[in-house]
């Protein structure tokens, strides 16, 4: 069975609040970058029927964000307080609880973990961007994955794209 992973990073993130790491918000940039990219899923056809997230207020920010483009569509997002800034082994472990009838999942995290997990779980390796930076804020990996979740391994899913939401056309202006 053919199932799809898409491996999104937080929006940009606001440094200028006198926040903890954990309740750091995003900055206009990254809720728009985090719209854009909802809103490209959209467009592809690429609606995801399961959201995880790491609980810090970014990531949640970036998957509410992300997915309320969808409209009536929009999955719940669930949060997983062992992904704030987890390795990609935590990250892994995690896609392997997925419910088993999910067909494609979002999963919103934070470098230097999920850039990792993008590496090993690719079948072949990606080529890394001019600036060095494969999974830069509001960046989407867009995997194939063969079987079921729990069976998901290092080297065996198909890296299909990468998509950063500077790189896509300029969306509607911010609603809220």
């Amino acid at each position: 069975m053919m199932r799809e992973l898409l491996l999104l990073r937080h929006g940009k993130s606001d440094w200028r609040q006198p926040v903890s790491d954990f309740d750091r918000p995003l900055r206009k940039r990254g809720r728009q970058g985090a719209k854009r990219i909802g809103e490209w899923l959209v467009e592809q056809a690429l609606a995801p029927d399961y959201v995880l997230s790491s609980p810090a207020e970014r990531t949640v920010s970036t998957a509410e964000k992300c997915v309320r483009a969808l409209g009536r569509k929009a999955p719940w997002v669930h949060t997983d307080k062992r992904l704030y800034l987890a390795d990609a082994e935590v990250l892994l472990a995690a896609l392997q609880t997925v419910p088993g009838d999910c067909q494609r999942v979002l999963l919103v995290g934070h470098n230097p973990g999920l850039e990792d997990l993008v590496r090993q779980l690719a079948s072949m390796p990606p080529q890394t961007p001019d600036d060095g930076k494969l999974m830069a804020t509001a960046t989407l990996a867009h995997f194939r994955v063969t079987g079921e979740w729990s069976e998901v391994s290092w080297g065996a899913a198909e890296l299909v794209e990468i998509v950063r939401a500077r790189m896509l056309a300029e969306s509607v202006p911010e609603d809220d």
